[in-house]
């Protein structure tokens, strides 16, 4: 019989393409997981992957049953939390991943609110960019994720939306889009615009935030994060396209910077996605439910 044992061997095998690494990320020894994924292709009659002295490569096959094995692997971690909570065996754990453009400025708001709303409950927090999330909750690393559309979902996932994350233009003391305090997209014709660096979704909003304006990005320099970013615009750099979400928490403040209302940009849409065949719905809607009054007060 294929055990769940053996299907993470294989996910974390297809994950490394290391023995040794996944033997390390399945804390067994190597000569363990080896002889387990031995037996699994034994009984599928199946080869899942090709071994060689300095490296493993997944077969088509491999790869597929592997991907499958993801989707059981979480559909059986959302049967053990049902079953956990039902028969109160202890604290809930919420493993809960944000992007860096959101998680950063709502979830110190936010966590205190969780603890108060669901004693019980703990939070793991992690951040990454939205591909990275999105893969972590099918594969059931992450029971939900805090990440913003227009953005392409996986199958199987559900959302719940929770607040709409406009702009402010940020542009250095003097510059003459500083002397404006609301920006059109007239304005902003053909600007280029200093962006976080590829694979932040929030590149991609701010561009598409005025269809007509044909913005472009400044291709000279790129930050890390919206603090960087901020900091590259109080050094005259150039001006940027800064979340709402931030800016109420405070990552303009004690930079010598203006900022000026966008009101016609096309708002990101910040949801709290989860995979559909989890059977703690409920409970994600309420933590929804607490993030989006988070934001309500932050904005003030």
């Amino acid at each position: 019989m294929t055990t769940l044992r053996q299907l993470r061997f294989l996910t974390a095998l297809d994950e490394t393409k290391n023995f040794s690494r996944a033997a390390e990320l399945s804390n067994v020894t190597q000569s363990t997981l080896s002889t387990a994924l031995k037996e699994l292709e034994a009984r599928l009659g199946v080869q899942l992957a090709e071994r060689s002295t300095h490296k493993v490569l997944m077969t088509r096959i491999g790869t597929e049953i592997a991907a499958r094995a993801r989707d059981v692997l979480a559909r059986v971690g959302d049967i053990e939390a049902l079953a956990a909570a039902e028969a109160g065996t202890g604290a809930t754990l919420l493993r809960l991943g944000a992007i860096p453009t959101i998680g950063p400025f709502l979830m110190p708001r936010a966590l205190p609110a969780l603890h108060s709303a669901l004693p019980g409950t703990r939070v793991y927090l992690r951040e990454e960019l939205t591909d990275a999330l999105l893969a972590g909750l099918t594969e059931g690393r992450l029971d939900l994720v805090l990440i913003a559309l227009p953005h392409d979902l996986p199958p199987g996932v559900e959302t719940a939306p929770l607040f709409r994350d406009g702009y402010k233009l940020a542009a250095p003391r003097g510059h003459p889009l500083g002397n404006l305090s609301e920006i059109g997209p007239g304005d902003l014709a053909e600007r280029r615009l200093l962006l976080l660096e590829p694979g932040h979704c929030l590149q991609r909003h701010a561009l598409s935030s005025f269809p007509d304006a044909a913005l472009g990005e400044d291709g000279e320099f790129s930050a890390t994060s919206l603090p960087t970013l901020v900091s590259m615009v109080a050094e005259g750099l150039g001006v940027t396209l800064l979340p709402e979400l931030a800016v109420d928490a405070g990552v303009a403040r004690g930079h010598d910077i203006a900022l000026s209302d966008l009101p016609g940009a096309r708002p990101r849409e910040v949801v709290l996605a989860w995979r559909r065949s989890s059977a703690s719905a409920a409970l994600y809607r309420k933590v929804g439910e607490v993030l989006s009054q988070a934001r309500t007060e932050l904005a003030g």
